[in-house]
């Protein structure tokens, strides 16, 4: 029997069901609020916050599950010849609340990441449970990504680019230096056609949640993380 979104009241303590049994689309929870400790248990049960700003908050668990790791990143010649020419500086953690708001910005998909949802991740940032990287050319921030890290998984929550190919630059970059750092578990939640040319690949939602519980009992320091884009 497939299950039914349960409704969560702002304000009441984190909990969530488990996502085990929900349909595919994986809605599993309706209201509640963006607390630290509700964000973060989300992320611990395989869950994850998506809604517009007209929306009460949308919380989900779908089946399959995108990910990615560097066995099955690819890149290609004219953007590895791109990243080896080095036009490009990057950083981690220097500039998160700018990457935040350049990825709510001009997306096809909608206004998911709305001021709430930025104050929010801003506060994990200031935890240091939320990360980001960012490209620079020029002096200018042309690209980057942010995301969630619990253990030895990393959440990818959104990219974007101001130059060509910026954003993949830093999709590379990220893949490739956490999972030197022990990183073990890369979750970008949703495929698209674009991801799948990068190498994302789809799990089963009963694989994934396996796998999140094993990062889960694991450390790993991504204060201070060494960016490393070479293979």
């Amino acid at each position: 029997m497939q299950l039914s979104p349960i409704y969560l009241e702002p304000g009441s303590a984190p909990a969530f069901p488990k996502p085990d049994g929900f349909p595919p689309e994986g809605l599993v929870a309706v209201g509640g609020d963006l607390a630290s400790e509700r964000l973060l248990l989300s992320y611990d049960m395989g869950i994850f916050p998506w809604y517009t700003d007209r929306d009460l908050p949308l919380w989900w668990s779908p089946d399959p599950r995108a990910v990615i790791d560097p066995t099955t990143l690819h890149v290609s010649r004219s953007l590895e010849r791109r990243l080896h020419r080095g036009e490009f500086r990057l950083t981690w953690n220097h500039a998160f609340p700018d990457v935040i708001r350049e990825c709510s910005r001009e997306r096809k998909d909608g206004t998911w990441i709305h001021p709430e949802v930025i104050e929010a991740y801003v506060e994990l940032h200031r935890m240091g449970l939320a990360h980001s990287i960012e490209v620079w050319v020029e002096g200018s921030l042309a690209g980057g990504l942010y995301g969630v890290q619990r253990g030895a998984m990393f959440a990818a929550e959104s990219k974007f680019h101001r130059r060509r190919d910026m954003s993949k630059v830093a999709l590379v970059a990220c893949v490739r230096s956490v999972f030197r750092a022990g990183i073990e578990l890369f979750d970008v939640q949703h495929n698209t056609s674009h991801l799948v040319r990068l190498g994302v690949v789809d799990w089963p939602r009963e694989r994934y949640l396996s796998a999140l519980r094993r990062a889960l009992q694991k450390r790993v320091d991504l204060s201070d993380l060494e960016l490393d884009w070479r293979e």
